[in-house]
């Protein structure tokens, strides 16, 4: 593991010195992580693998094997605790996947068969199939949270580069602003990037570019409140340490839970934390198909018409008020099978 560290922070160029001011760690103790004479907590592996890019598992499964060796030493009995402890592991990962209802993974077995019919198809993909279905994601997008383009306005925007009579620039902003933000979690898909701090805020300050300078990619430090919930986000002082943890818990599951779970999930906590002034919807739904997109399914595209809005809406409100993630999940998984069998069809197949 140390070497993994001192080898990863070489190569990104940065010293001790930097590494430790950016993670709010005494430089000292970075030495002794690299010397190997002192072990970093969770939360610092966590923090170093995102800042370093250092493959997540890798640099927790080296730190979990130093941490066993560490504690169990050359014990007779550490080879009959290790098959204990494995049984236990496997067991829990069993009672994760019993958690989710009958409901819920049978339409993650309908998800999974369709995805594995479309990756037989891959090579069927194309610009314009994708061009098409994003635009038509901005436009759903933004139409939830109440912007009154068209379709065919948002296409002449986005593609012919017009102004709309009667639109507000606002309106205008939204589209191109969603527009970029699609280019770029794909491009994040591209390199493998995993989810972190800074990825979102990049994602929010594409959101907002514009519209809110003065906001865009930063936290909010007033307390807001949801229109239309009877939900109240967590107040300014606590959205650090609930993105902290937000990241944190994403890093413990990603290989834990099915994709289409974990985006749920990813979206759900996001907008539960509502960590921005605006334009927390849009962001947490792109956080929801990055995640999507680098597992090889397609955009999960919400529709903005009332029922639609209403029911994603609901199932949200029972989320964060009632602690019942269960409708929401669904909404989500069915969203997905909805958008890969219309992608199949479109297709052909």
């Amino acid at each position: 593991m140390k070497t993994l560290l001192k080898n990863a922070r070489e190569q990104k160029g940065l010293k001790t010195r930097e590494v430790a001011q950016i993670l709010g760690i005494d430089q000292a103790l970075i030495s002794k992580f690299e010397k190997g004479s002192r072990k970093p907590t969770k939360d610092q592996v966590i923090k170093l693998a995102s800042l370093l890019e250092i493959d997540f598992e890798t640099l927790m499964v080296a730190w979990l094997k130093e941490k066993i060796l560490y504690e169990i030493g050359q014990d007779d009995f550490a080879l009959k605790a290790m098959n204990l402890v494995r049984e236990e592991v496997e067991n829990s990962c069993v009672a994760v996947k019993n958690t989710l209802s009958k409901n819920l993974l049978s339409i993650l077995n309908e998800i999974d068969t369709l995805k594995a019919k479309l990756d037989q198809f891959r090579q069927f993909d194309s610009y314009r199939i994708d061009h098409a279905l994003e635009l038509e994601y901005t436009f759903e997008s933004n139409r939830i949270e109440g912007n009154t383009m068209t379709l065919r306005e948002t296409d002449l925007v986005i593609n012919e580069g017009l102004t709309i009579s009667g639109k507000s620039m606002r309106e205008h902003l939204e589209v191109i602003n969603h527009h970029e933000a699609i280019v770029n979690i794909k491009h994040l898909m591209d390199k493998n990037t995993t989810l972190n701090d800074r990825e979102v805020l990049s994602i929010h300050n594409l959101i907002l570019r514009g519209i809110n300078p003065e906001d865009a990619g930063r936290y909010r430090r007033v307390q807001v409140m949801i229109k239309g919930s009877s939900f109240m986000p967590p107040q300014p002082f606590l959205v650090s340490k609930e993105m902290e943890d937000y990241f944190i818990w994403y890093e413990t599951n990603k290989n834990a839970l099915h994709p289409i779970v974990l985006a749920a999930e990813l979206h759900e906590r996001l907008v539960t934390i509502h960590p921005f002034i605006d334009g927390n919807g849009r962001t947490s739904r792109l956080v929801m198909n990055l995640i999507l997109l680098q597992n090889g399914y397609v955009i999960a595209n919400i529709k903005g018409d009332y029922d639609s809005r209403m029911q994603y809406y609901n199932a949200l409100e029972t989320a964060q008020t009632k602690n019942n993630k269960e409708d929401f999940l669904l909404f989500i998984a069915q969203t997905e099978k909805e958008s890969l069998e219309r992608y199949l069809e479109i297709i052909g197949q």
